[in-house]
């Protein structure tokens, strides 16, 4: 390399290599399971507002859920780089391994917590006021494993806010209903967290890391996980019944149950070989299957494109 290619610094090719690994640290593939949810609330906060999708606004909250959710993934990935060293199933994560440094991770992570920010002012003044408050539990997670068996919970608690934001994004007020559907998510999320994080239990527990499933084992934490999809059920049918769903809505509840009950029935506590199987392909079917289903129900209700 010449000195004047030094000066220059990295070519495209090789930024467009970091970009690359940076997306792969924060699985940027996995909003989905968090989007539809949003986007649900906000059709539905469309519908009861004036009948009309609002593109604009629907752009601004896939940019907020996005950003923020990139944001809670670079910090966890940041914060948590020394316990994935240690953990066989984690040690090739791109902080580890060093294709991404950890300058990178904070700077991805700042000009995507910039962008949240910048839709959540777009929006409306509540969106912006309530913001910060959104960030503090995707920054606690990571923490959590260090002072509580059940960090699953603030996991839980910072997805549930999707749904609420996504509906104050629309009226730039409260909503009970929103937070029906943000416990629903919680719940959800906070559920299948357990079934995910049963894979390492030996890990956890050499390394001092603390969860349901290290300190209660994986019978517990799967049976924990049961109970939790039990309750997201309910409150989706609570959600359903406040917000006036109809048919296609129920149809889709229907389609969330079958596949919960498919995803408890592939992993066991002696078997979790199809563990990867139930988070990712279920649990991002749950999300798409029960949009689309939503969506339906609203625009045969009325809503207008």
């Amino acid at each position: 390399m010449s000195a004047a290619e030094g000066i220059i610094g990295p070519g495209p090719a090789e930024s467009s290599g970091k970009v690359k690994a940076f997306l792969r640290l924060v699985m940027i593939e996995h909003s989905v399971f968090a989007l539809p949810f949003a986007y649900i609330a906000s059709l539905t906060a469309m519908f009861r507002w004036d009948g009309n999708i609002h593109w604009g606004r629907l752009l601004l909250v896939t940019i907020a859920m996005v950003g923020l959710r990139t944001f809670a993934m670079a910090c966890n990935r940041i914060i948590d780089r020394e316990i994935d060293a240690r953990n066989p199933r984690t040690e090739g994560r791109e902080l580890v391994t060093g294709a991404v440094s950890v300058r990178s991770a904070w700077t991805g992570a700042l000009v995507a917590v910039v962008a949240f920010l910048g839709a959540a002012a777009l929006l409306n003044p509540l969106c912006l006021a309530l913001a910060p408050i959104a960030v503090i539990p995707m920054v606690v997670y990571p923490y959590g494993k260090r002072f509580t068996h059940f960090p699953h919970a603030i996991l839980g608690l910072a997805q549930a806010m999707g749904p609420i934001g996504a509906w104050i994004a629309v009226t730039g007020s409260w909503s009970w209903e929103a937070v029906i559907l943000g416990l629903a998510v919680g719940v959800w999320i906070g559920g299948f967290d357990l079934i995910f994080g049963s894979q390492d239990v030996a890990a956890d527990r050499a390394g001092g890391v603390k969860s349901v499933p290290a300190r209660f084992g994986v019978p517990a934490a799967l049976y924990g996980a049961r109970a939790c999809h039990v309750v997201t059920t309910l409150l989706l049918g609570w959600y359903a019944v406040a917000t006036d769903a109809g048919v296609f809505f129920w149809t889709g509840l229907l389609i969330v149950v079958a596949a919960f009950l498919y995803e408890h029935t592939i992993v066991k506590p002696h078997d979790l070989s199809r563990l990867n199987r139930a988070f990712f392909q279920v649990n991002g079917f749950i999300g798409i299957a029960l949009f689309l289903c939503a969506l339906l129900d609203l625009l045969v209700r009325g809503l207008s494109v």
